[in-house]
C-alpha cells in the first residue's frame, strides 16, 4: 500500500513537472512569435516538452498507478498556476478614458 508521503513527493513532481511544461510553452510563443523561424522554435520546444513531460511522468510513477495519478494531478495544478501567472494584465480603465473626445 502506498502511503501519503509518497503521493504528496508524486504530486510536487507533477507540479515540477507542469511548470517546465507550460511554462516552456509560454516562453516559447514568446520567442517563437518573434522569430523569423517561428514552426523551427514550436515543433523543437514541443518535441523537448513533450519528451521531458513523458519521461518524468514515467518516472515517478514507477509502475504504480496512484502514482501517475497524483503526478497528472499536480500537472494540472501547475497548468493553472502558470495560466494565471502569464495572463497579460486587464487594461487599465485610465487608459481607455484617455481615448474620449
Amino acid at each position: 500500500m502506498h502511503d501519503a508521503p509518497t503521493l504528496i513527493v508524486a504530486g510536487l513532481a507533477g507540479v515540477a513537472l507542469g511548470a517546465v511544461f507550460f511554462g516552456g510553452l509560454w516562453w516559447t510563443l514568446r520567442k517563437g512569435l518573434a522569430s523569423e523561424r517561428p514552426a523551427l522554435w514550436f515543433v523543437g520546444s514541443l518535441l523537448l516538452r513533450m519528451s521531458l513531460a513523458l519521461a518524468g511522468f514515467y518516472t515517478v510513477s514507477a509502475g504504480h498507478w496512484q502514482r501517475l495519478v497524483a503526478c497528472a494531478f499536480g500537472f494540472f495544478i501547475a497548468r493553472a498556476v502558470v495560466t494565471r501567472l502569464t495572463r497579460p494584465p486587464p487594461p487599465s480603465p485610465a487608459g481607455e478614458a484617455s481615448h474620449a473626445p
